[in-house]
């Protein structure tokens, strides 16, 4: 089923055009590797997927949206760790730049498509994100928060069984926060999709990293 972008509210917006600028420059300036979409190295990148993918459960053969797709290393992680899972892949990202790699190195893979996007374009089985909500820039915390949220009802709204999403844990007491990264209190958009959405959450954390994924099922369909 294919959806319908709906209008941004002007403080989403804002965040979606800086956003896209940033990862499109990094894209330029690192090409097709974790830095390119600011992850450190691919093995935290990768450990990140392995959270997100704790969302499918068993199951092997599905539907999956990718928001924030970047070049695609989403792909490369399951053509490496489940060559033998039937997955139905759906990539969108707000960068052009990072669209069009993706295409280049994944356009030849069956059931795969890529878009440019700031939402999911279909509905599918599951969708995850990874990373998109922890570099905010200079935005206003108010603004950035509703950009999860819209991002959140999007992802919900284009999700048949439920989403996982990750986020920076609240900095150490008494380190210096850096002001351009994004730290979400644990609970906090957990409760968000239970009262909103009527979702089923689960916080997956203590995986070496000093952050959380937080998988988010609907009743309707367990995962």
């Amino acid at each position: 089923m294919v959806r319908v972008a709906a209008p941004l509210p002007p403080a989403v917006a804002r965040c979606v055009a800086a956003t896209d600028q940033y990862y499109s420059a990094r894209l330029l300036k690192y090409g097709a590797t974790p830095l390119g979409v600011d992850w450190s190295c691919a093995p935290t990148q990768q450990l990140r997927f392995v959270q997100l993918l704790k969302l499918l459960g068993k199951r092997r053969k599905f539907s999956l949206n990718d928001l924030g797709c970047g070049y695609g290393a989403l792909l490369a992680f399951l053509e490496m760790r489940h060559p033998s899972w039937q997955v139905d892949y759906a990539g969108v990202d707000l960068s052009s730049v990072m669209v069009a790699k993706a295409a280049e190195l994944w356009g030849h893979r069956p059931s795969c498509s890529f878009e440019v996007g700031f939402q999911c374009q279909r509905v599918a089985d599951f969708s995850v994100a990874s990373g998109i909500f922890n570099v905010r820039l200079d935005m206003k915390p108010n603004d950035w928060a509703s950009f999860i949220a819209s991002t959140l009802a999007d992802m919900h709204a284009s999700s048949r069984k439920g989403f996982a999403v990750n986020f920076l844990e609240p900095a150490r007491p008494g380190s210096t926060p850096v002001p351009e990264l994004y730290r979400a209190p644990l609970r906090k958009w957990a409760r968000y999709c239970e009262q909103r959405f009527g979702s089923r959450t689960e916080i997956v954390r203590g995986y070496g990293m000093r952050e959380y994924t937080l998988l988010a099922v609907k009743n309707s369909g367990k995962a």
